[in-house]
């Protein structure tokens, strides 16, 4: 077998790399299987180079966060290593034994079948079984589901069932027997999320996880479960994401695609930027240096007879190099424009006893806030809660049911909204800002043109001049946000606006905001950005709750954690209380009334999924035990072969692991059993 034929995963459908160039395998540690190894390849869309003479390696176990601006060729390089694009030139090496399984932005599904079969696609006895189970737990058919249960006691497919109930759970997946055409964005985006999971977790040993903005659509608590689940399972990760936490979380090496070369920095997001200012002020140095050199060697070329000598050919040749790197440019991402904003007055936005529902969900319940001129706030929530149902009422699109919404005469909105750039005709990017002013105002009374402001926010003289539909979606959030900008707005509402933003813009935009001194109203799930923007949170808890938190998001979280724990706490004491009632101690949770009666706080009962894993455990771990001292007996065996001993060796490892584990779980159950 060609080494290139590594089986990958595209959403779960299988392919091959026969189209890369064979090359040549790498040493390798003995600890560390070598996953693979790009070497010296180049990719480019027409005239512009995305990647030039790129080599790397990834190993096993290697968690690495790629970063760059927005049509830096990050998706194609994913694509490139997952075999969904041909690179121009250089070779992919894939380890044979290595699944590769890559998450897109756009999730591809086979659009006319029903969310349970595109993620329970694949044709094996365990999947075909946990599929028939979900699905008569879904329709609630008896028959059905007793047939499936005696086929997952069969296979041992509990355990892994267990796995698929908690990422569905965790990603809020239900109804699964909806057409996935009907899904929305963000539904379609964890249904895609939930696939990789259950893909890379079915008996794939080796897996290279690639990952693009997986992130996206997922609300504040789905990504710290996301973060979670990543560093348990052992899986090695190539992924390109702009949320700063959750590169923190799961990754420690920063690759970083910059002017078509690839730099590498090991460390969190803090370090990678330190160590990134220092390259850039080294080189600063260098371009300094060589344009000293420069200017000395221009006057010797100026000089010389045009028939000259091999030693001048010679300082010829390295004179073109001097010039190379003396006009070699700097990008500085950092933007500090005064606005000379339009003045807010005293009033700005009013809400009185405000009520909103869609049926019977509600969304406000009586909602009363006055914003002040400054203000910074962020709002959070799960999906669904009415985060854009409630900015849509502040900027009169969406009607309240009743309340009082009053909005001051000087305020002038600007928003940004999930929906996009808004294109009638595909012009020039140029053009689309010249069509909302020539010129943005400064503060100190000077003016910037269209194309300046363009340059502050990342769009080069050449990249100007690019018609609107050859942009990537980033560059069009980054002209879309822009736009806003440009028109010079007091009271700006962001929607998520970090989804597919690279982190060089959003540093953009954050330098820019937090300069900013009209009101700022940001509902977004990038902690990181609230964190450095926001002063204090509009908590949509749901059925129309909206709690005012003072603070940013990450006191909110700390916060939270305290009140779980208090919970927890509690629960445990009633808990311990019950089990001491139940032994002739006195129960603390009773209180006598002054009748003489008492009120008693009952302990939690086992749900009915408890109870049947509670009766599971109960089976299964008599059966382990009797298999671990069958494997014992037989080991005790001197004429065993080598190969069969060591297979044993490693079936009574995993039987112990999986003991301890369904031993501990068994102890928490029979406390409430």
């Amino acid at each position: 077998m060609n080494p290139t034929d590594a089986p990958l995963l595209l959403l779960g459908q299988s392919t091959r790399l026969s189209h890369l160039p064979a090359f040549k395998k790498p040493r390798t540690s003995p600890l560390f299987m070598h996953y693979v190894t790009a070497d010296k390849i180049s990719k480019s869309y027409g005239i512009k180079p995305l990647f030039q003479d790129i080599t790397f390696h990834i190993s096993e176990g290697d968690k690495i966060a790629l970063v760059a601006k927005n049509g830096s060729g990050k998706s194609t390089l994913l694509k490139a290593l997952s075999g969904r694009e041909h690179v121009d030139n250089g070779s992919v090496w894939i380890n044979k034994e290595v699944t590769v399984a890559l998450f897109e932005q756009e999730p591809k599904f086979q659009e006319e079948l029903s969310v349970l079969e595109n993620i329970f696609h694949y044709d094996h006895p365990i999947i075909k079984t946990i599929k028939q189970y979900e699905q008569a737990s879904e329709q609630e058919d008896a028959g059905a589901l007793s047939e499936a249960i005696i086929k997952m006691d069969e296979l041992g497919a509990w355990d892994f069932d267990a796995k698929v109930k908690q990422i569905l759970g965790k990603l809020n997946i239900h109804h699964l027997d909806q057409s996935v055409n009907t899904l929305s964005g963000g539904q379609r985006k964890r249904v895609a999320l939930a696939q990789t999971l259950i893909d890379i977790g079915f008996e794939h040993k080796h897996v290279l996880l690639i990952m693009d903005e997986p992130t996206n659509h997922l609300d504040v608590g789905m990504v710290e479960w996301l973060e979670h689940y990543l560093n348990q399972e052992k899986v090695t990760l190539l992924l390109v994401t702009h949320d700063r936490y959750f590169l923190d979380a799961v990754c420690d090496e920063i690759w970083e695609l910059d002017g078509s070369t690839l730099y590498t920095y090991k460390g969190d997001y803090e370090t990678y930027l330190e160590q990134k200012a220092a390259r850039i002020e080294n080189n600063a140095a260098s371009i300094d240096k060589a344009k000293n050199e420069y200017r000395k060697e221009l006057e010797w070329m100026r000089k010389q007879p045009k028939a000259r000598t091999t030693k001048s050919r010679s300082r010829e040749q390295n004179f073109y190099e001097i010039e190379s790197k003396a006009k070699q440019k700097i990008e500085d991402n950092k933007v500090e424009l005064q606005m000379k904003m339009n003045r807010l007055g005293g009033k700005v936005a009013e809400l009185k006893k405000v009520y909103k529902s869609f049926g019977k969900k509600a969304i406000l319940k009586g909602f009363d806030y006055t914003f002040k001129r400054g203000e910074r706030v962020g709002v959070i929530g799960k999906n669904g809660a009415g985060k854009s149902t409630f900015i849509q009422m502040l900027l009169g699109l969406v009607p309240q049911d009743s309340g009082k919404i009053n909005i001051g005469e000087t305020v002038i909105f600007g928003n940004f909204s999930q929906s996009g750039l808004e294109i009638t005709e595909d012009v020039r990017v140029i053009e689309y800002v010249k069509n909302i002013a020539e010129n943005f105002p400064l503060a100190n009374g000077k003016t910037l043109s269209a194309a300046q402001f363009l340059e502050q926010f990342l769009f080069s003289p050449q990249q100007q001049y690019t018609y609107l539909s050859s942009l990537s979606g980033g560059e069009k959030k980054r002209l879309q946000l822009l736009a806003i900008l440009f028109k010079n707005p007091n009271f700006l509402i962001l929607d998520e606006p970090t989804n597919d933003l690279d982190l060089a813009t959003l540093a953009v935009l954050e330098n820019f905001l937090s300069e900013y001194s009209g009101c700022l109203l940001i509902v977004s799930h990038d902690r990181y950005f609230m964190d450095r923007l926001v002063d204090h949170l509009f908590v949509f808890e749901g059925d129309g709750v909206v709690n005012d938190f003072p603070g940013n998001y990450s006191h909110y979280r700390i916060w939270q954690k305290e009140q779980e724990a208090k919970e927890r706490q509690q629960e445990n004491k009633a808990g311990k209380a019950a089990t001491g009632t139940a032994s002739g101690e006195i129960d603390p949770t009773k209180t006598t009334t002054n009748s003489g009666k008492s009120s008693d706080q009952k302990p939690r009962k086992l749900s009915y999924k408890e109870q049947r894993e509670f009766e599971l455990l109960e089976k299964e771990i008599p059966e382990l035990e009797k298999e671990r001292d069958e494997i014992t007996q037989k080991m005790s065996n001197a004429q065993l072969p080598y190969e069969e001993l060591q297979e044993l060796t490693k079936r009574i490892t995993e039987i112990s692991d999986a003991l301890e584990t369904k031993e501990m779980r068994w102890l928490e159950l029979s406390e409430l059993a």
